[in-house]
């Protein structure tokens, strides 16, 4: 039987953005967790070298994958060796090859709701079965230790991401170890997202590596090092089923592109630069939760990290799509509904991300404030 999946309603949304936006419209485009800036500046001068001296080909940067190995020693403190690092074209080729060698076809797959649209929709194409948890507030829009233990019978896996999309929460440490001690006992395999990791306004956030060296771990260029458009991540996999998922990685994807791997290893050690983003970013997140009450959006999730406001719009619609639509007709501001996040409680929310630079937040403010004013408040039956 082919496998239903829901659609991505933010890519329909961004495309009616762009369509406005050739029609000379002004739009801001809040809709994606993509940074505007660009690749560090030394990746994009090695990028520029390489187009001119190296033909490339299917290849795997024996260096980069060093690079990785020696990244999670420094900051982590954990010991892996570079044949543990999978290149991926992005993260999600390599949430694919996390799920693919890891689970067999009807497995139960433990997630939080509200949570990345992907996770869903990939389980299902690999018929695997989501087991999706609702999180709200009193769980800071997190699954707890408490949640998966109740789960009978247990899960055959369970995916985790801290900072969260569509969020930005992240897990405390304790609630992390609590969590993993959990799977442990019951046999539950974990794939933690962690590619928001270096992008927190508070402690940073801890790779689950740190307490559970046999879960499969996905990240990516994509975030923190600003490099959206180069299509370069990676899995790290346990040593058992390094066999495994390299074949799954040939088979499906090859390799990641050449050129992107050249940028990437040299991006790492642009960090001076990427933390001028996560400012700004910090600086946008300032910005939009002291204009909420302005928008009268009182109830929200903690953006701990990420670049994203997840916000209960509940009072104003019971229609998340039409009502980012409106917004996007009336002001241009691009934002994404929380129907791709959550399918039982998103039509009442809304994502907006801060990803962009300062003035184009500051101008969002100001064109959605009035916006939200007029809007009626609904009367509650």
């Amino acid at each position: 039987m082919a496998a239903q999946i829901d659609p991505f309603h933010a890519i329909a949304l961004s495309g009616l953005a762009h369509k406005l936006e050739t029609e000379g419209r002004s739009i801001l485009h809040m809709e994606f967790g993509q940074p505007s800036t660009g690749a560090p500046r030394a990746a994009l001068d090695v990028a520029h070298k390489i187009l001119e001296s190296d033909a490339m080909g299917y290849w795997e940067s024996p260096l980069l994958k060093a690079r990785i190995a020696k990244h999670y020693a420094d900051v982590y403190g954990v010991e892996i060796v570079p044949e543990q690092v999978i290149l991926t074209c992005g993260a999600s080729p390599a949430m694919v090859l996390a799920l693919a060698a890891r689970f067999s076809p009807g497995d139960r797959i433990a997630l939080a709701r509200p949570g990345y649209v992907a996770y869903r929709n990939t389980l299902k194409a690999l018929h695997l079965e989501p087991v999706e948890i609702a999180c709200g507030p009193a769980e800071r829009y997190q699954l707890t230790a408490a949640q998966l233990a109740a789960l009978d019978p247990a899960p055959a896996g369970v995916i985790l991401a801290s900072p969260g999309n569509p969020t930005g929460t992240v897990i405390p440490l304790e609630d992390l170890k609590e969590i993993i001690q959990v799977c442990r006992t019951r046999g539950i395999a974990i794939i933690s997202d962690e590619i928001y990791h270096g992008l927190t306004y508070g402690d940073p956030a801890h790779s689950v590596l740190e307490f559970s060296p046999d879960s499969l771990v996905v990240n990516s260029f994509s975030k923190y090092f600003s490099m959206v458009a180069w299509r370069l991540g990676w899995l790290v996999v346990p040593l058992d089923l390094l066999v495994r998922a390299r074949a799954f990685m040939s088979n499906l994807f090859l390799t990641p592109p050449s050129l992107s791997q050249h940028a990437g290893l040299v991006a790492m050690d642009c960090q001076a630069e990427l933390d001028g983003h996560v400012a700004v970013y910090r600086r946008n997140r300032s910005l939009l939760l002291a204009a909420l009450p302005s928008l009268g959006l009182a109830d929200i999730a903690p953006p701990d990290g990420a670049f994203y406001v997840y916000a209960d719009i509940g009072h104003l619609t019971n229609d998340s799509m039409a009502f980012c639509l409106e917004l996007l007709q009336d002001t241009g501001v691009a934002t994404a509904p929380g129907i791709d996040f959550d399918p039982v409680e998103g039509h009442h929310f809304m994502r907006i991300s801060f990803a962009v630079s300062t003035d184009r937040v500051e101008e969002a403010i100001r064109r959605m404030v009035p916006w939200f004013a007029a809007r009626p408040i609904l009367t509650k039956t």
